[in-house]
């Protein structure tokens, strides 16, 4: 087994095709199919099922790539750290919960070092979605939050993928809502106050979606709820329907526009779960690439830096 053989088997279940695989590649098609005929005889499994429609992973496939790109992800670092360079293009994806901040930072990044030697890629997705893309090798690491609610049940999912959580930051509760809502000029929101308008939650979908939701507070009831999947829906929502959210309160204005405002949430003598833990994931024993440092330590700046202006 090659690491170019691993580098064929993950072209093809990405592309879905071996024709399109050969093409990405810049293989002929016989010769990639004579790799992964050759890989999977020493293998002694099938990794794709074929048909008239291309490739997909068998059950042994699917394991088989999560191990590969493990190896593939961490052989890249090896080079990137010790090689003597090449043509190969490195690549860093981050998969996050809907933060501005975490966008911000990223796009610093990609400004810092341009996409000459790099393929970026960011993934704004569903809680289950950022540990699956960190778990299966897609993203290097994924930004997500844990609170008193959903710390143990998502913990738990951490440990049972082979991930680890590191904090970046800790934060209390803000109501985020557009500057003309009725309550924007309040120095403190109660939530009372709030049952007159909804609460915009993005939606996860999926059994067990009830731990993963990204705003804290899940478990409180809410006569009005609506259902986003984007930070763009949801920001238009809160301007013509005079919606809002929970959330950490640190907000970029660059990336969300300064229509917005944040306003501390008075959760009361029922303080529990209205504190957040924002950190990132990653896989445990995981070499960090150097941009994957750089970027971590760019939010980590970002987010000082936030809380400094703001305190």
């Amino acid at each position: 087994m090659t690491i170019q053989q691993l580098r064929y088997a993950v072209a093809i279940a990405e592309q879905g095709s071996l024709n399109r695989a050969s093409e990405i590649l810049y293989v002929a098609q016989p010769s990639l199919t004579g790799a992964l005929q050759e890989l999977e005889k020493e293998l002694g499994v099938t990794l794709f099922a074929r048909s008239g429609r291309g490739v997909t992973p068998t059950n042994d496939g699917t394991e088989f790539l999560h191990y590969a790109r493990q190896v593939l992800q961490q052989y890249d670092v090896l080079l990137e750290k010790y090689g003597k360079g090449g043509t190969l293009k490195k690549k860093f994806g981050v998969s996050s919960q809907h933060y501005s901040f975490a966008v911000k930072s990223f796009v610093e990044l990609v400004k810092r070092f341009g996409t000459e030697e790099y393929e970026f890629s960011i993934r704004e997705t569903r809680t289950r979605d950022v540990i699956d893309d960190v778990f299966t090798g897609v993203s290097e690491l994924g930004i997500l939050y844990l609170s008193e609610f959903n710390r143990k049940p998502l913990e738990k999912l951490l440990r049972a993928n082979g991930l680890e959580f590191h904090r970046l930051t800790a934060c209390s509760a803000y109501v985020y809502l557009w500057k003309g809502h009725p309550l924007a000029g309040r120095e403190r929101i109660r939530f009372g106050d709030l049952a007159d308008y909804p609460c915009l939650v993005f939606e996860q979908g999926g059994s067990g979606s009830f731990y993963f939701a990204e705003e804290i507070l899940s478990t409180a009831e809410y006569p009005r709820l609506i259902h986003a999947t984007d930070r763009a829906t949801m920001l238009n929502l809160m301007v013509g329907l005079n919606g809002y959210t929970l959330c950490s309160g640190v907000i970029c204005e660059e990336l969300n526009g300064e229509d917005y405002a944040a306003v501390p949430f008075d959760a009361g003598e029922d303080t529990a779960g209205s504190r957040m833990e924002i950190g990132y994931i990653i896989k445990k024993n995981m070499i960090l690439s150097s941009m994957a440092e750089l970027y971590v330590q760019e939010l980590d700046r970002y987010l000082k830096q936030y809380q400094e202006e703001h305190a």
